[in-house]
């Protein structure tokens, strides 16, 4: 990553955290703990980050089966 990609992840990162947050605190999510805390982090990264994630590299790197050579 150049220095000014890093940057942007980073803002982005920063970003989706504050939202992951705010979301914990609307759902009354448990935080209280660093036990409670990594549940609810891979929680919100299982219902929102790795679906999207999943979605965009299927698409951007999806390439058609091969032909296997010995048929059906």
């Amino acid at each position: 990553m150049t220095p000014e990609e890093e940057q942007e992840f980073n803002a982005c990162a920063t970003r989706i955290a504050q939202l992951l947050y705010q979301d914990s605190q609307s759902q009354s999510l448990p935080m209280n703990t660093l036990v409670e805390i990594e549940a609810t982090v891979r929680t919100q990264l299982q219902t929102h980050v790795s679906p999207r994630l999943g979605l965009f590299l299927s698409t951007k790197l999806a390439h058609p089966m091969p032909e296997t050579i010995d048929g059906p």
